[in-house]
């Protein structure tokens, strides 16, 4: 019988176990292929939902998130663990921990680095995997997508050129009329930094603002796109969202 000290090897890959970490992992789209969804540090939990040949099906933890796992890439590099339980932060500690929050994006900024479909681990980040892992430095944990970001936060009220509602650590949401695709987090005074790719960002993490008197390609082409900002006013209990 397998104990909590006990690695992951093949004939343990039994749907429902729960397995820790012991070193960074990419996370897959789909069974096949090399389409990254996202990743997880060491140190993340994992439940086994099913396999497919050389990958496993699995759920994160702590943010509820399914993706395909490598088996190559956790077969003795994962050790047994128990169910998760959730530290859900009130508002006041969620409150009290943002400056910590704001000053990981910084020095994520200050360090090399690209923009990665689907990265979460430094130092290469998509947008909402740099929301994500910021919060998570505090022991935050929110969604892992933008769009899934957009609907876990308490709404709050701006508009290109007005942000007399928003506080540090609100994060702003871009996109389209009907879907959230981009996401950066409020640095005050309408300034927010984001992780942008080639096409009409910056390639990795920079500072833009929503005034309209920052004529920045950058600035301009999200400030077209903004769609609301939120408040994290809670932590994810580890649920799967749709």
């Amino acid at each position: 019988m397998a104990t909590l000290s006990t690695l992951l090897a093949r004939e343990l890959t039994q749907p429902g176990s729960c397995w820790e970490l012991q070193r960074d992992v990419d996370g897959f789209a789909r069974s096949r292929g090399d389409g990254l969804a996202t990743q997880a540090c060491a140190g993340r939990g994992f439940r086994i939902l099913g396999r497919d040949n050389e990958r496993l099906r699995v759920q994160l933890l702590e943010d509820g998130y399914r993706c395909w796992l490598s088996l190559d890439a956790v077969v003795g590099r994962a050790v047994e663990r128990g169910p998760w339980q959730p530290r859900l932060l009130d508002r006041t500690q969620i409150e009290q921990r943002l400056p910590a929050v704001l000053a990981w994006t910084d020095k994520a900024q200050q360090h090399a680095n690209t923009y990665l479909w689907g990265g979460t681990t430094p130092p290469n980040m998509d947008c909402s995997g740099l929301m994500q892992t910021a919060f998570a430095s505090q022991d935050i944990w929110i969604p892992r997508d933008a769009y899934q970001q957009e609907r876990f936060c308490t709404p709050v009220a701006v508009r290109p050129g007005d942000a007399r509602l928003l506080q540090p650590g609100d994060l702003l949401f871009f996109g389209t009329a009907r879907r959230c695709t981009h996401v950066g987090i409020h640095l005050g005074q309408g300034r927010y930094r984001h992780s942008s790719g080639r096409d009409h960002g910056r390639n990795g993490i920079g500072v833009d603002s929503i005034h309209p008197s920052d004529s920045h390609p950058v600035a301009a082409h999200y400030r077209r796109e903004l769609r609301g900002a939120g408040r994290i006013t809670r932590c994810h209990d580890g649920n799967h969202l749709p």
